[in-house]
């Protein structure tokens, strides 16, 4: 007879900082231990340095950082820098705005952070002396920048121009020895050797990398030229803030999505409008009458980046998943800890969506009141129970 006792794909599970756990047949197993003589998981092999040799040349990568990470398409920029470098060229990283990304991971071997000239800051002069400057300073070989429409784009033509510097914009294809882009419609290619600036197209190259950069930090106060906000024409008049409900879901970047499991919709509402997101629904919700045609998210509905996107009581179907295969960071809320959409999710809670709604709220509310009122951070009894009930969901 069979003594072996079958393992439950349900069994419990918990989320630490050393990855996922899973509790089975009396011990914990961690994903990467070996356990019984028996592989339960693997580890990410320690990637080699790229270079150890001294650096005789070098290849710049410029881009901006959105809340202290790089994008996609920033990324995949310094990945093409740091697989084109030889032994004895170094990249060197000049982010806009504070990094907390690995840069060794991403293939930088120096990190020049300015965390003056983020996004929300308008100040394209001072960027553009301040990529000046690196380029006196290491003289590189190229500049590479994504071409995008979030600044960066503009930056890499302004400085190729100031420069009088040759340069090759939306670039497809690169190697070693050229550069492709599109041209007649995206009927042809057009083919040239490496220019000086290099404007990538997204998707062009593929992030992931064999190895790793020296990751150095290097202090940027020597390559901040001037004080922009006194000589430079432009004028920084802010961001004007609007109600996130007025927010095209293709360009919000904070969603709160609701499926089958929302039953009362003015609290998931009064959530949205608490926490600042823009509000979007399943195709079953839409369906039900519960939201407008405009709010569906999916295949057959609007695709979203959202760099948060939390989704409350969504199974996940294949249609819902393929619209938001682009959001960053997903945040799953239902009681099926099997549901499709927790295998995409960042983060999975297990409970019960309206519940964890009203937990919410009332954690946010109290945390704008606490802001706003700094002498009287103790909230009050329902919120602190509120609170009490999200953290036991998070836990």
């Amino acid at each position: 007879m069979d003594t072996i006792k079958r393992i439950d794909p349900r069994r419990p599970f918990s989320i630490t900082a050393e990855g996922l756990k899973r509790i089975t047949l009396g011990f914990v197993g961690v994903a990467g231990d070996v356990q019984a003589g028996a592989v339960v998981g693997h580890r990410e092999q320690t990637k080699p340095r790229r270079t150890t040799a001294t650096a005789q040349r070098s290849l710049l990568v410029a881009a901006h950082s959105d809340r202290g990470s790089l994008d996609d398409h920033a990324r995949q920029t310094l990945a093409a820098a740091a697989l084109l470098a030889d032994s004895t060229t170094q990249v060197v990283l000049l982010v806009l705005g504070e990094l907390k990304d690995d840069a060794a991971a991403l293939g930088a071997d120096k990190v020049i952070e300015m965390a003056a000239f983020d996004r929300r800051a308008f100040a394209p002069d001072a960027a553009l002396n301040a990529l000046a400057a690196c380029v006196a300073a290491y003289s590189p070989a190229h500049v590479f920048l994504p071409d995008n429409a979030t600044g960066d784009g503009a930056l890499g033509r302004r400085y190729a121009a100031q420069a009088k510097a040759s340069v090759a914009t939306h670039v497809v294809e690169i190697d070693a020895v050229h550069v492709a882009v599109y041209t007649q419609a995206r009927k042809a290619f057009a083919v040239r050797s490496l220019p000086d600036v290099i404007l990538l197209a997204p998707n062009a190259v593929d992030a992931r990398l064999p190895f790793i950069g020296a990751g150095e930090r290097v202090a940027s106060e020597q390559f901040l030229v001037e004080d922009h906000q006194k000589t430079s024409p432009y004028k920084d008049l802010g961001i004007e803030e609007i109600d996130a409900a007025q927010v095209a879901l293709e360009e919000a970047d904070f969603i709160v999505s609701a499926g089958n499991g929302v039953t009362d919709v003015p609290a998931f509402e009064r959530l949205a409008s608490t926490v600042g997101a823009a509000i979007g629904a399943s195709r079953v919700a839409v369906d039900d009458g519960k939201f407008p045609r405009d709010k569906q998210i999916g295949a057959t509905g609007k695709t979203v980046d959202a760099s948060i996107y939390i989704a409350f009581g969504i199974s996940g179907a294949v249609q819902h998943l393929q619209g938001i295969k682009d959001c960053r960071h997903v945040i799953a809320v239902n009681l099926d800890a099997s549901a499709p959409i927790a295998k995409r999710a960042n983060l999975t809670i297990i409970g019960d969506a309206q519940e964890t709604i009203t937990a919410l709220t009332d954690a946010a509310a109290a945390a704008r009141n606490a802001r706003a009122n700094p002498g009287s951070l103790t909230p009050s009894g329902g919120q602190a129970s509120a609170t009490a009930k999200l953290e036991g969901a998070l836990a």
